[in-house]
């Protein structure tokens, strides 16, 4: 936590974030797939910078060159033929919203993305067999945990 103390960039913006922005939570034209209708499960949305919501969206993006150990934990379907891969996500946002990257940025940005799902992923592994359900895990800017139900 202090190297994430001590490496976290500024904020580029204050608005109204998802929180749990990833490819299973959107709806897609079903005429043109590549149109987004619609973002499902708001409940852990929050006020924040939206660099966090690309941050999310990178933690559960498994592309097909990853080495055989990070596909694993593909909890989607990015990896297929034709998907973006985290670079092409990340330029393809930063156009979008007007925004630029550093080296040290995205560095940042992949370190928060790469710890984000970890500790909920362990504490619902261990509620696995106990019938309940499982949780979903936010990083709140400065560096809390917080897990929902």
């Amino acid at each position: 936590m202090a190297w994430l103390d001590a490496h976290q960039p500024d904020d580029v913006a204050n608005c109204v974030i998802h929180n749990d922005f990833r490819f299973d939570n959107l709806v897609l034209d079903r005429e043109d797939p590549t149109r987004v209708v619609g973002v499902l499960d708001w409940e852990m949305a929050t006020l924040g910078d939206p660099l966090m919501d690309l941050g999310g969206t990178l933690a559960y993006w498994v592309q097909d060159d990853d080495d055989e150990f990070f596909r694993q934990f593909r909890r989607q379907q990015t990896h297929l033929p034709g998907m973006l891969t985290r670079e092409q996500v990340v330029a393809h946002y930063c156009d979008a919203m007007g925004y630029t990257l550093t080296a040290e940025q995205w560095r940042d940005l992949t370190v928060f993305a790469s710890g984000r799902p970890a500790p909920c992923a362990r504490r619902g592994g261990r509620r696995t067999g106990s019938g309940r359900r499982q949780q979903r895990a936010a990083v709140h800017r400065d560096g809390r945990l917080a897990c929902q139900e």
